[in-house]
């Protein structure tokens, strides 16, 4: 793992936390996305190295929307950079480390995505991104 590639905070009302997260980084997000796979509207803010991914869902059917209604708005995720994500999620896997989706899928921000689940990480959800060449 290379690095902490962004942090993932669920809100309920992205136009909201944007411009909360624009004036506490003092700058504007640098790109928002829909990511029908996972019925999510994200949008991403750099600071300095790292990026912060405010993320919505899209109705009441996705993973964020339950992540809300049963923890309320906050740090989803942590997301850390790899350069082969099948590598890392077969040394994962062959540590005892669950991995949630077998084969990674396109995430936002140009990348391939896969998640460990928070069981098996002390509670935290970690998400492997590698960009997508």
């Amino acid at each position: 793992m290379k690095k902490i590639e962004h942090i993932g905070i669920a809100v309920s009302n992205l136009e909201e936390a944007n411009k909360l997260y624009s004036s506490l980084l003092n700058t504007k997000p640098y790109k928002q996305e829909t990511v029908d796979s996972e019925g999510v509207v994200t949008s991403f803010f750099t600071c300095k190295d790292t990026k912060i991914e405010l993320i919505q869902g899209i109705g009441e059917n996705n993973s964020i929307a339950k992540f809300i209604s049963k923890n309320g708005e906050g740090i989803h995720h942590i997301a850390f950079e790899v350069d082969d994500i099948i590598y890392e999620m077969k040394r994962l896997k062959k540590l005892g480390f669950k991995v949630i989706n077998d084969v990674p899928k396109k995430g936002a921000d140009n990348k391939l995505i896969c998640f460990i689940h928070p069981k098996s990480t002390n509670y935290v959800l970690i998400e492997l991104c590698q960009k997508i060449k």
